[in-house]
C-alpha cells in the first residue's frame, strides 16, 4: 500500500513516500521558505539501496504551489515513482490542532474537515496550512483515502485533574479552554520504540522532545498522563523563539504599563524570546558557538534551557511515582551531547546517572546512554513522525 505523508509547518512541507508496511521510505523531501525569498525544494529517492538527491531553488508562493512541485517529482522525470497518481492509495496528513474530537487516525470527509476548520484560532499558523494540504490532495488524488493524524490526539489520555486549567468551569465548556498538548505523534513513536527496548509494558517514561520546538511528556503504560505544552504550544520548555512558561502577571505589566498591543506580546513570546531573546539565536548550534567564545547571555541561555528540562523531571518522576527510563528525541535531543549532559548532571537522587563515553559516542539508533548502575535508563531514540502517521494510517485501514 503507497501511503504519501504530508507534514506542514507554517512556512514548510515535509513529505515521505512509503510502501506499507516497509518501515524505509521509497522517498523524502522537504519544501522550505515556502512564500519567503530564499525558497527552496530537497527530494530524495532511495531505489536499490542507492540514494538520488535533486535540489531546486525557486520562489514557492503557497503551500498548494510547493505540493504541486512535489507531484511533479514523484512522477516526472529520471527518479519518477510512479506513472499513475492512482498508485497512491491514502494520503496521510500531520494536524497539529484535534482539540478534543480526534483520539487517534482518522478518515478525512466533510465533517473532519469542518472541525479542523472549527479549530483555526487555537493553532493559526498550523491547521490552516494543513486544510489547504488536504483540499489541495483530494484534488489531486481523487481515488486514495484522505486520513488525518492530530498531535493533540495521544494526549487525550490526560487524566481531568492534568488537562484542566484553575478558573471557572464554564471557559471550558463553553470555549474548550484546557491543556491539549503537541507533539503528540514524536512521543508516541519514541516512548513505543523505548517501552520495547525495555521489554516492560507498563514502563514509566518522561519523553524529552527538543527541536524548535520543545515539549516533555510523562508516559505510563503506554499512555500520556502530563505535557508540558497545554493550550498552545507557549507553555512549558523554554524553546527557540518561545519563552515557555512565565507569569502571566508579566503579560499584564507589558500591556498596562508598557503598552503593548495584544499582537506584540504574542510575537514578543512566541518569536522573540526563547533561546533568540536569551542568546541570540534560535539555533542551538549558534547559542554553543556564542558561548565556547565566551559571550555570557548564550551561556545563561544553555543554563536556562537545561533547568527548566530537570525541573521538569522532576515534576514528572512526582506524578509517574517513578520513573523507568528518560528519553532525548528531536533536532536537539538526537544531536547535542553536551545538552543531554547538562540535564543529566547531578541527578542521581532520581537514579539517572549518564556515561559520558557512550553519550559522545551516539550515532542516531536506539541507544542507552546511562551507566550500568543507573536505575533510569537514560535513551537517546531519532523520532520519525512521517512513519508513524504512515504507521497509523495503515492500521487503521487494514482493521476496517
Amino acid at each position: 500500500m503507497n501511503i504519501l505523508v504530508i507534514n506542514s509547518g507554517s512556512s514548510s512541507l515535509k513529505y515521505q513516500l512509503f510502501e506499507m508496511p516497509a518501515e524505509s521510505p521509497v522517498c523524502s523531501g522537504l519544501v522550505e521558505r515556502i512564500g519567503i525569498e530564499g525558497s527552496y525544494i530537497k527530494h530524495s529517492t532511495y531505489k536499490n539501496n542507492l540514494k538520488s538527491t535533486v535540489e531546486l531553488d525557486e520562489f514557492i508562493a503557497s503551500h498548494s504551489d510547493g505540493l504541486k512541485h512535489v507531484l511533479e517529482l514523484l512522477t516526472s522525470g529520471k527518479q519518477a515513482l510512479i506513472s499513475n497518481l492512482d498508485e497512491i492509495a491514502v494520503v496521510a496528513h500531520r494536524v497539529v490542532h484535534g482539540g478534543e474530537f480526534f483520539t487517534g487516525a482518522t478518515v478525512i470527509d466533510e465533517k473532519v474537515k469542518t472541525q479542523i476548520k472549527s479549530l483555526f484560532s487555537l493553532a493559526p499558523l498550523h491547521n490552516k496550512v494543513s486544510y489547504i494540504c488536504i483540499e489541495v490532495a483530494e484534488e489531486t488524488f481523487p481515488n486514495a483515502t484522505q486520513i488525518a493524524v492530530f498531535d493533540t490526539s495521544f494526549h487525550q489520555t490526560l487524566p481531568e485533574h492534568a488537562f484542566r486549567y484553575a478558573i471557572p468551569k464554564s471557559y471550558y465548556q463553553e470555549q474548550g479552554i484546557r491543556v491539549y498538548g503537541f507533539h503528540g505523534t514524536s512521543h508516541k513513536y519514541v516512548s513505543k520504540l523505548a517501552t520495547a527496548y525495555l521489554n516492560k509494558h507498563d514502563a514509566k517514561i518522561i519523553s524529552i522532545h527538543l527541536g524548535n520546538g520543545c515539549s516533555m511528556c510523562a508516559i505510563k503504560a503506554g499512555e500520556s498522563i502530563d505535557t508540558s505544552m497545554g493550550f498552545g504550544p507557549l507553555s512549558g520548555l523554554m524553546m527557540g523563539t518561545r519563552s515557555g512558561d512565565i507569569d502571566p502577571s508579566v503579560i499584564f505589566h507589558l500591556l498596562e504599563q508598557e503598552k503593548f498591543t495584544p499582537e506584540e506580546v504574542n510575537t514578543l513570546l512566541n518569536k522573540k524570546s526563547g533561546l533568540l531573546g536569551v542568546g541570540g539565536s534560535n539555533d542551538m548550534r549558534d547559542i554553543h558557538k556564542l558561548a565556547g567564545a565566551g559571550n555570557p547571555d548564550a551561556k545563561l541561555a544553555l543554563q536556562l534551557y537545561a533547568y527548566r528540562i530537570k525541573k521538569m523531571i522532576g515534576s514528572y518522576a512526582a506524578a509517574l511515582n517513578g520513573i523507568d527510563a528518560i528519553l532525548f528525541t528531536a533536532g536537539v535531543g538526537e544531536n547535542d551531547t553536551w545538552m543531554r549532559a547538562a540535564v543529566c548532571a547531578e541527578m542521581d537522587y532520581l537514579n539517572i546517572i549518564l556515561d559520558d563515553e557512550k553519550n559522545s559516542q551516539y550515532k542516531g539508533e536506539v541507544m542507552d546512554i546511562s551507566k550500568p548502575e543507573s536505575k533510569t535508563r537514560i535513551l537517546v531514540i531519532p523520532t520519525n513522525e512521517e512513519y508513524e502517521i504512515a504507521s497509523q494510517s495503515f492500521t487503521l485501514l487494514k482493521n476496517h
